[in-house]
């Protein structure tokens, strides 16, 4: 499952600790003007080492289109996107060999695969978004022509929901050499009513599985969420008249399919779990040991995961509304034909 999409299709490759990380886009529409700036904005973002609070690898993250555009058009053609690693220190992951990171996917992919790369998690680090924020901010650039925008902000942050507070919080757990997580809120506006279908490809079960395929992403909400079992059902239901919706507890999404007002999402995402503080845990031969992590880790991944869960959303979104451009298109000539018999 390196392949995300059913009509804008995402392919990604690389590891955390490799020479580059890299993604392929096939199903992008012909006609749409791209450069490396319109990409570029949002992999800062998600970049490491802007500041202290974040882990020092110096990564500038400079994305580089191979393929797919010619004069600064997209030509309909696949489209390769790539980021060389120039800070990489896979001999510092040397002591990881034989023993699983408490809270990473190291145990699992061992027992998936029987094979894992110890330098950083390889693919299951949380470096290989930088290709799916590569192809983000291109499905972001085409949601904006039309007239679909993504905001996204951090309600809060251990608990903290002022900026003094979350920063706080970030430095306490830092200097502990502990970590801690938060809760991030994605706002959509602009998206027409009729996106997504209604069974297996609910839009909300798809923004969802997007959401929850980042890593340390634990819970995902649409709407009120979890809350909204507690309401009577003529609290939650969205009353309409003329102009729209009254409200929005549903967060913009009924049956499956975007009803045309904000979409409204929530994550949860869990304390980063590399920390320096001993932790118990075993070797790859089950013996019993204590492991203290070093090296440069993100005391709270929240603020670079905001980006990565705006790409995904969009990515979704977009495959959303280039399958109803087709269905679309199949319906009136469809009707078309009908009309010619």
């Amino acid at each position: 499952m390196n392949t995300f999409g059913r009509t804008f299709r995402v392919t990604t490759f690389g590891e955390s600790h490799g020479p580059a990380i890299g993604v392929v886009i096939d199903g992008c529409p012909p006609g749409i003007r791209l450069e490396a700036k319109d990409i570029q904005p949002l992999l800062d973002r998600r970049r490491p080492g802007k500041s202290p609070l974040e882990s020092p690898r110096q990564e500038m993250d400079r994305v580089e289109i191979l393929s797919g555009i010619f004069e600064g058009i997209t030509t309909g053609t696949p489209i390769a996107m790539i980021v060389f690693s120039h800070d990489a220190r896979p001999d510092e992951y040397s002591a990881l060999r034989n023993v699983f990171r408490p809270g990473h996917a190291d145990y699992t992919f061992h027992h998936k695969y029987g094979i894992r790369d110890h330098r950083g998690g390889g693919r299951s680090s949380g470096r290989e978004t930088v290709a799916r924020v590569a192809a983000g901010a291109l499905a972001m650039k085409c949601l904006l022509q039309a007239g679909i925008t993504i905001q996204g902000r951090i309600l809060h942050i251990h608990g903290s929901t002022t900026p003094e507070g979350m920063e706080q919080e970030i430095r306490r757990a830092q200097e502990k050499g502990d970590s801690v997580g938060g809760v991030i809120e994605l706002s959509v506006t602009g998206c027409p009513a009729g996106l997504g279908d209604p069974v297996f490809g609910k839009l909300d079960a798809c923004i969802a599985g997007a959401l929850m395929g980042i890593g340390g992403v634990k819970g995902v909400e649409i709407g009120d969420g979890f809350p909204i079992s507690h309401f009577y059902g003529s609290e939650a239901n969205d009353g309409m008249n003329r102009n729209g919706f009254l409200s929005n507890h549903s967060g913009g999404i009924l049956g499956g399919i975007s009803t045309g007002n904000t979409i409204v999402v929530r994550c949860a995402v869990k304390p980063t779990p590399s920390i320096a503080l001993p932790q118990k845990t075993i070797t790859t031969s089950s013996e019993e040991t204590v492991i203290t992590l070093k090296g440069r880790h993100d005391p709270c991944i929240v603020p670079r995961v905001l980006p990565v869960a705006e790409a995904m959303i969009a990515l979704v979104l977009f495959d959303a509304l280039l399958e109803q451009m087709k269905y679309r298109q199949y319906i009136s000539e469809t009707e078309e034909k009908t009309s010619k018999k």
